[in-house]
């Protein structure tokens, strides 16, 4: 079976820019999983396994919230906000992948999304020293992430509820994500997290760590 809640993927941006992206609605918090446990019922429900995803790196950046740029075993993702629905659900689009060692004009790109610059004297640079890097910036901050995640549908709509450690801390988070605006937004209301802040897994782990 297809995994129905892989992302979607490119290896290039001209891959990336072929790919119409789903729109996604995300709470964060503390009691959310009950919540969507005694509502995720209510439709058509399918569940699927449930997933201990491999550690992530997420880079922050002061200068904005609208590039996740994280790394899950030495390949670094970027995805890029690029609008949001009438409801208010965000939509993220791929802008490529890279793998480590990286050269020096990948990661300049890397940098440039993430608004900042570093010098960058080397032809290549591994993920610890891109890490050991954004350590020292002041602009910058890699957060561990791990995530346990449990996937179902509701009515063909992809929905998870997860447990997601930043640096350690544990919060819960619940998700629905689609092409299909309006059944979204019925199955928001139905979990009962509708009248909880959309808030992406960036503005989550600076809170977490106290950027915001």
């Amino acid at each position: 079976m297809a995994d129905v809640f892989a992302k979607n993927e490119a290896t290039s941006a001209a891959d990336a820019a072929k790919i119409v992206p789903r729109a996604e609605f995300r709470v964060f918090g503390q009691g959310v999983i009950d919540i969507v446990k005694e509502r995720m019922w209510n439709g058509k429900t399918v569940l699927f396994q449930a997933r201990r995803m491999p550690a992530e790196t997420y880079f922050l950046s002061a200068n904005t919230d609208e590039a996740n740029v994280k790394v899950r075993d030495g390949l670094l993702d970027i995805k890029v906000k690029v609008g949001e629905t009438p409801e208010g659900y965000e939509i993220f689009q791929p802008r490529g992948k890279f793998q480590f060692p990286v050269k020096r004009e990948d990661l300049a790109t890397i940098l440039s999304h993430l608004q900042v610059s570093l010098p960058l004297d080397q032809d290549s640079y591994t993920i610890d020293s891109f890490v050991a890097m954004a350590r020292k910036h002041p602009e910058l901050c890699p957060v561990a992430v791990e995530k346990m995640r449990f996937g179902f549908t509701i009515d063909g709509i992809i929905c998870e509820y997860a447990q997601v450690w930043f640096n350690g801390a544990l919060v819960e988070s619940a998700c629905a994500e689609s092409e299909n605006y309006a059944g979204m937004k019925q199955v928001v209301e139905g979990l009962g997290i509708s009248a909880m802040p959309n808030t992406n897994y960036l503005k989550a782990a600076k809170r977490v760590v106290g950027m915001i």
